[in-house]
């Protein structure tokens, strides 16, 4: 735990922005999960049955997300390992759907953005300092 360093405000972005990612893919996992069965999806990418099982993992990773991102503010170095392989998936995620979708990633290159930024932020000298005080 943090006591001797004080909180960086980059680590204070990170955790609001985990938290309300988090949150995102709370609603978002739940929508999709109510209209899965009414989204049409290709048959090679797996049908509705593929819906599902995106819609459970966005849920339950948004919860960990949720629930993680206060231990950052506390100085957690598991807090932050968590939220680290989460933001890393979140980046193969986001790069996957941005090659994938040449039409229009704008969106994914913004969340790879914003997610490398975070794990600067969350990474630097000073919130090392900070977690491991």
């Amino acid at each position: 735990m943090a006591q001797n360093t004080a909180r960086p405000a980059g680590v204070t972005i990170v955790a609001i922005i985990a938290w309300i990612s988090g949150a995102i893919d709370i609603v978002v996992g739940t929508i999709q999960f109510f209209q899965a069965s009414a989204i049409a999806v290709d048959p090679q990418w797996g049908g509705a049955g593929a819906v599902y099982t995106a819609a459970i993992v966005s849920i339950i990773l948004g919860l960990i997300t949720v629930i993680v991102a206060g231990g950052l503010l506390s100085g957690n170095t598991a807090a932050r390992l968590i939220i680290t392989v989460v933001m890393v998936f979140s980046l193969i995620s986001s790069l996957f759907i941005a090659v994938a979708n040449l039409g229009n990633p704008v969106g994914e290159w913004l969340s790879i953005l914003v997610t490398f930024i975070g794990l600067m932020l969350l990474w630097s000298k000073k919130a090392s300092a900070f977690f491991n005080s």
